[in-house]
């Protein structure tokens, strides 16, 4: 392959890579009411029965009638301090996939959409 050919490639490869990957909203974008505005929301989300439906197997603060197939959803900044790979779990990035886990491939099978995802971690950075 000529070296035009491979830069071409390369770039159209970059601009896929850029198009393709979620975008997260960082705390320095938003004000502190849009962020608290996210958290309620991805919140929202999480404890919906008919969408996120975390509580169904996840211990988590305040809920309610929580399940207990899931590890406890608490201190989720230590846990992953990679904000993208918390997302990426959640998506069901091949490369994030627990052999046998029961949780679903939120993203990958469409269940949620990449904004609702990024609510959702928004919220869990609060754990």
């Amino acid at each position: 392959m000529s070296h035009s050919k491979l830069k071409r490639v390369l770039g159209t490869l970059a601009v896929s890579a850029m198009l393709a990957s979620p975008m997260a909203v960082s705390a320095s974008e938003v004000s502190e009411e849009e962020m608290k505005q996210r958290v309620a929301q991805g919140k929202e989300l999480a404890w919906n029965r008919a969408q996120g439906n975390c509580l169904a197997c996840h211990m988590m603060p305040e809920g309610t009638s929580p399940g207990n197939i899931g590890p406890a959803l608490i201190a989720m900044q230590l846990r992953y301090p990679d904000r993208q790979k918390l997302f990426d779990k959640l998506w069901g990035v091949k490369e994030t996939e627990v052999k046998y886990s029961m949780m679903p491939l939120f993203g990958r099978h469409g269940i949620l959409s990449d904004d609702e995802i990024n609510l959702i971690v928004d919220y869990l950075y609060t754990l």
